[in-house]
C-alpha cells in the first residue's frame, strides 16, 4: 500500500467516527453555513493579485514537520497583505499536522478565497467544509474513481462552493474532466514516490480546457520559475512548504512576490 492509499483508507475511517460524533444537522447551523462564497477563480486570475494560493501546513508525510509553532492567524493575514490571492488552510491531522480550527481562524481574520485542502472522500465533508467557512474544495483525481471524483464536484456546487481538481498526469485529467470544476491543478509531486518536477505542469498545461482556471502546484520554490508557469500558461500556483520552512513564512512569501514581480514585469519589457 502506498502512502496515499493509506491516508484515504485512514481517511474513510476519520469519517464515519466524525460523523457520528458530529451529525450534518449540526453542520448545517454554523454561521457559516449560509454565507456568500468568495470566488477562487476570481481572485487567483485577478491581474492586480499574484495568482499565488499560499498555503498554511505545518508538517507533511514526506518533510516531516515543517513548522510547528507558526501562528495561522499573523501567517494567513501577512500572506494576503504580502499579496497572494488566496489561501489554502490544510485540515489533515494525521499527516499534515492541520484541523478544522486552523480553516476557521483563517477566515475570521481574512476576507479572501479559502481551499480546504484535504482528501476529500464522502460528501459529509463538503458540507464540513462548507460549515468552517471554506469557499473551495480540493478534489484528489489520484484517489477517487470517475464516477465518484464528478458526483463530489456536482454536490459541492449545490453547497454553492467552488472545486479545484488535482492531477499527476495525463490519464487522469482525461479521465476525471467535469462540467462541474473551477480550477484544475497539476501537482508537480508524485504522491507516490513523492519526487518533484515542474516539467509535470509544462507537459500538461495545453492538455486542460480554457475554460478552466490553471493552477500549478508543489516545488515552485524559485520566482524564475513561477515566471516560466505563468508564459506557459498557467494562472494560479500553490506555495506553501516554500514559505513555511521559514520561520517567518509571511515574510518569505512577501520577499518571494516582490521578486516575482519584478522578473514579470522586466520580461514583459523586453517581450514588447
Amino acid at each position: 500500500m502506498n502512502i496515499l492509499e493509506k491516508i484515504i483508507a485512514d481517511k474513510y475511517r476519520e469519517v464515519s467516527e466524525r460523523s457520528s460524533l458530529l451529525p450534518i444537522k449540526l453542520l448545517e447551523q454554523s454561521i457559516y453555513f449560509e454565507g456568500k462564497v468568495v470566488s477562487m477563480k476570481k481572485y487567483v486570475t485577478n491581474p492586480e493579485k499574484s495568482g499565488i494560493i499560499a498555503e498554511f501546513k505545518r508538517k507533511s508525510p514526506s518533510k516531516g514537520m515543517i513548522n510547528g509553532s507558526a501562528s495561522v492567524e499573523k501567517v494567513s493575514i501577512g500572506y494576503m497583505q504580502a499579496g497572494a490571492s488566496a489561501l489554502s488552510i490544510l485540515t489533515d491531522k494525521e499527516y499534515f499536522g492541520g484541523t478544522s480550527e486552523d480553516l476557521k481562524a483563517a477566515r475570521r481574520f481574512n476576507f479572501c478565497p479559502i481551499i480546504r485542502k484535504d482528501f476529500i472522500v464522502d460528501e459529509y465533508q463538503i458540507i464540513e467544509a462548507k460549515s468552517i467557512g471554506a469557499d473551495c474544495i480540493l478534489l484528489i483525481a489520484a484517489a477517487l474513481e470517475p464516477a465518484k471524483l464528478k458526483s463530489l464536484a456536482a454536490f459541492a456546487k449545490s453547497l454553492g462552493l467552488e472545486v479545484l481538481m488535482e492531477v499527476h498526469d495525463g490519464e487522469e485529467l482525461e479521465r476525471s474532466l467535469c462540467e462541474n470544476l473551477d480550477l484544475v491543478g497539476v501537482n508537480n509531486r508524485n504522491l507516490k514516490t513523492f519526487e518533484v518536477s515542474v516539467d509535470t505542469s509544462i507537459a500538461l498545461v495545453d492538455k486542460i480546457p480554457a475554460s478552466f482556471v490553471k493552477v500549478s502546484e508543489s516545488g515552485i520554490s524559485d520566482p524564475n520559475t513561477m515566471v516560466e508557469l505563468k508564459k506557459a500558461g498557467f494562472d494560479g500556483f500553490l506555495i506553501g512548504e516554500n514559505f513555511m520552512k521559514s520561520s517567518r513564512p509571511e515574510q518569505a512569501a512577501y520577499n518571494f512576490i516582490k521578486e516575482y514581480r519584478k522578473l514579470l514585469a522586466a520580461s514583459e519589457l523586453t517581450k514588447a
